[in-house]
């Protein structure tokens, strides 16, 4: 089984930036996708990017393209997700999400995924 722990979570001003991590606490050796998703208040959980463990392929939501950034450590066993350009639409809780078998590219709903972390919730000011 895959566990998931987030970190780096916080409150930053708009137009900040802030780096979230999910460490696996297992061996990721069979992980294909890991993702970051999110939930505001009211809201239905949302992608937010993915990224294909073995070769780094990513997708973006439309809302984070150009914004966002994320990458993985194999060594670390770690998937990071780079947050510039902070607005306050993008407050929510955060959740790492991983995916162990394969897709046909990169999978985007929350249901393509398996195992989660717990969420870290992120707030942006005005």
């Amino acid at each position: 089984q895959v566990q998931l722990v987030e970190s780096g979570g916080g409150l930053v001003q708009a137009g900040g930036s802030l780096r979230l991590s999910c460490a696996a606490s297992e061996r990721t050796g069979s992980t294909y996708a890991v993702g970051w998703f999110r939930q505001a208040p009211g809201k239905e959980r949302e992608i937010v990017a993915t990224i294909r463990w073995s070769i780094g392929t990513a997708y973006y939501a439309d809302s984070v393209k150009g914004r966002f950034t994320i990458s993985r450590d194999k060594v670390r066993d770690t998937v990071y997700l780079q947050m510039n350009s902070l607005a306050p639409e993008d407050t929510a809780v955060y959740y790492c999400a991983a995916r162990t078998s394969t897709f046909a590219t990169l999978p985007t709903r929350a249901g393509d995924y398996a195992y989660w972390g717990q969420g870290i919730q992120v707030t942006i000011s005005s």
